[in-house]
């Protein structure tokens, strides 16, 4: 089973709820589901709450009385009901037996009260469970309600006319004299609506103040959509943060990638030694998992297997596309095992937040909306010297370059392409490359 960690902040999909109902038929927990689809286990637990439905196959069936009282099989009552007409029958076997007893007792299944909260998966056939009342998970009815609901809640406003006539009396005002839309929602609880749906008012222009009244909104620039994350999720199984973590490696490198603004298709691939601080760069043709793993092959073919296994042993890195075959990064062309990687969990780039403060040191030289066009491998080894030969407070006054030669050796920092530069010539500035 997967170790996949949750939270990828997206609706579930029709293929999610069919691995779910498969796995609910295997007995599969809660935890697990969710750790393959990246979920959290609550989200599988409300889906399956939510979206069960009566399973009435046996119901309505021969000599089937739909009693569900928990005194059933003991129970010798006749003619509670007080009809003109005596029973000849016990009432256990009466349809009106759960409505007229007043020593009803309702039984229910342990499966339904607390998870899995469906008979999906139990070990009992459908003709051998006494219990009448019987529910079970089917991803072709879930996901037909999910789309019906999003449909049905997407569609125009759940507010009357004059409703939004009386928010827009008491909001338009107090953003015109500069209030905002938390502020307003916070001082007036009678609107009975969230500082996000007030936000929804203005964007869709249903209120008489706009975007440009606010006081921050208009500064800000639109989210970025990250559309070249991983899709595989088989490529994380034993490769999560939370088996790194287990793992707790002493010596690690993080890995990343720097995008060219527009106008070029080059790429700058990043290592980053947490231990020395020492950062390496090597320019990529295009955003690729092959230009990738060819910086992987001449780095090995540099340094030998076994070298490169001692320096690039464990990899840290995010869950971009262009590291999706993480196989062909850990096993060499001869099928020798050369490092071993494992990805961050989504939306979480702090958890390899060195090599991310070393990017503000590479943005220093190469700022933001620089064309990669023009970039050679040369400007990039001249940058990363620049960059390693800076002391760091966290390495007590070091120098990333200093330490990288005491531990791995000289013939490992001249493999990598590193050089010395004296602290006075020392650039970390744009006119570096100039």
């Amino acid at each position: 089973m997967s170790n996949i960690i949750p939270g990828n902040n997206k609706h579930l999909t029709e293929n999610d709820r069919i691995y779910i109902e498969e796995q609910l038929n295997l007995g599969t927990s809660f935890k697990d589901i969710a750790r393959y689809l990246c979920k959290d286990p609550s989200t599988i637990s409300k889906e399956i709450k939510l979206h069960r439905i009566l399973d009435t196959a046996h119901l309505h069936t021969f000599n089937d009385s739909n009693n569900d009282c928990v005194k059933r099989f003991k129970c010798s009552k006749s003619n509670v009901c007080n009809h003109i007409i005596i029973c000849e029958g016990h009432c256990a076997s009466c349809s009106l037996c759960n409505r007229n007893c007043r020593d009803y007792v309702k039984d229910v299944c342990p499966r339904l009260i607390r998870a899995p909260y469906v008979c999906n998966g139990c070990s009992k056939a459908r003709h051998r469970c006494s219990i009448s009342h019987k529910y079970k998970y089917s991803a072709v009815y879930a996901h037909r309600k999910y789309r019906e609901q999003l449909k049905e809640s997407r569609s125009g406003l759940n507010l009357t006319k004059r409703q939004l006539r009386s928010i827009d009396r008491v909001v338009t005002p107090l953003i015109t004299n500069g209030q905002s839309p938390y502020q307003i929602v916070a001082n007036h609880p009678e609107l009975n609506i969230s500082v996000r749906t007030l936000y929804t008012y203005i964007d869709n222009g249903y209120l008489l103040a706009r975007n440009i009244d606010l006081k921050r909104k208009p500064k800000f620039k639109p989210r970025k959509c990250h559309k070249t994350q991983i899709k595989d999720r088989e490529v994380f199984i034993n490769r999560t943060y939370k088996d790194f973590c287990k793992l707790n490696p002493e010596q690690f490198v993080e890995m990343d990638t720097v995008i060219s603004a527009k106008g070029s298709s080059k790429v700058i691939l990043t290592f980053f030694f947490v231990q020395e601080k020492l950062l390496l760069a090597f320019l990529l043709p295009r955003k690729t998992k092959g230009a990738v793993k060819n910086v992987f092959n001449r780095l090995e073919s540099r340094l030998g297997v076994q070298t490169f296994a001692n320096v690039f042993g464990t990899i840290l890195t995010d869950r971009g596309s262009e590291f999706g075959d993480p196989e062909s990064l850990e096993v060499n062309s001869a099928g020798l095992e050369r490092t071993n990687i494992y990805y961050c969990d989504p939306m979480r780039s702090g958890q390899k937040g060195g090599i991310e403060q070393a990017h503000t040191m590479l943005r220093d030289i190469i700022p933001k909306g620089t064309c990669f066009e023009y970039l050679t491998q040369w400007d990039l080894n001249l940058i990363v010297n620049h960059i390693n030969s800076t002391p760091k407070a966290s390495i007590d006054g070091n120098t990333p370059y200093t330490l990288a030669l005491e531990h791995f050796g000289i013939e490992v920092v001249r493999s990598l392409g590193l050089k010395p530069i004296p602290p006075d010539e020392v650039v970390l500035s744009p006119k570096l490359i100039k």
